[in-house]
């Protein structure tokens, strides 16, 4: 699943190369990841988009008064193509604009979703609202950590996990943020000290920052349409590694929560 790097990877080119396009046409070929798709469609044509941002893991497309919340979910993928271009099998949304191109949401296992929504009461919206700080925002804190897991007798790879607690982490990166803090991922929340918890702070911030700049370590699939090319995964300390490159121990693969999740048995106690 994209994370909040690859989210923001994704933003940052399409709005470098979509922004002031008009939408003079949407073909919509899997109507479930539409909410109302009669009034999506009457009030996205003949819109111009004016810029792409998002929060944690969800993608804003603001349209001027009204604005289209997405979400990637496990596969989802834009693409900018040319309109007489083939229509692939996953491209399930096409939005067709003024200049004969075309952005499409391709999503293999089709989990994605889009709602229109009024732009100014996004952050109002149940699905935003309720999430938490940003993993790299300065008001995450060792104190809001603290507090949001202390009594909680949940693993501590599972409460980073959780969006309502840091918004945009996602399963590479809370195993990254785990070994860089020393931290087993089985450890109960309610065992982690307030020390424990400046470096799950501390390496929230330097990763996702590292991630972000890196332009994630999964945006691969984009590259064809965008020139994406993420590199974070040449940084990567443990997710997916076999051997310790700190210690030399080999990296034990278990699931935590039903995650896959990657740990080193010397290095995080």
């Amino acid at each position: 699943m994209p994370e909040i790097a690859e989210v923001r990877t994704v933003v940052k080119h399409l709005d470098k190369h979509i922004v002031g396009k008009k939408i003079i046409g949407i073909d919509i070929f899997y109507p479930k990841m539409i909410d109302n798709i009669d009034e999506f469609k009457r009030e996205v044509i003949g819109k111009t988009f004016k810029c792409f941002s998002n929060y944690g893991k969800w993608i804003i497309i603001s349209l001027g008064d009204k604005s289209i919340l997405g979400h990637l979910r496990m596969e989802g993928k834009f693409f900018i193509k040319n309109k007489d271009d083939e229509i692939n099998k996953h491209e399930h949304v096409i939005f067709y604009l003024d200049d004969g191109t075309t952005l499409r949401y391709h999503d293999t296992r089709k989990f994605g979703r889009m709602k229109l929504v009024d732009t100014n009461e996004i952050y109002k919206l149940n699905e935003i609202s309720k999430l938490g700080i940003e993993p790299d925002s300065k008001m995450l804190t060792a104190n809001y950590i603290y507090e949001m897991i202390h009594k909680k007798n949940i693993p501590i790879k599972t409460l980073l996990l959780d969006q309502t607690i840091i918004n945009g982490l996602g399963n590479i990166y809370a195993d990254e943020v785990l070994f860089a803090s020393n931290i087993l991922p089985n450890r109960l929340g309610s065992s982690i000290t307030m020390e424990e918890c400046e470096k799950i702070k501390n390496s929230c911030y330097k990763i996702i920052t590292k991630a972000t700049s890196c332009g994630g370590s999964t945006i691969r699939s984009y590259t064809s349409s965008l020139g994406v090319y993420g590199t974070y995964q040449d940084y990567l300390m443990v997710h997916t590694k076999k051997v310790c490159s700190v210690c030399g121990s080999n990296i034990i693969k278990t699931r935590v929560g039903g995650r896959g999740t990657y740990y080193c048995p010397k290095c995080q106690k």
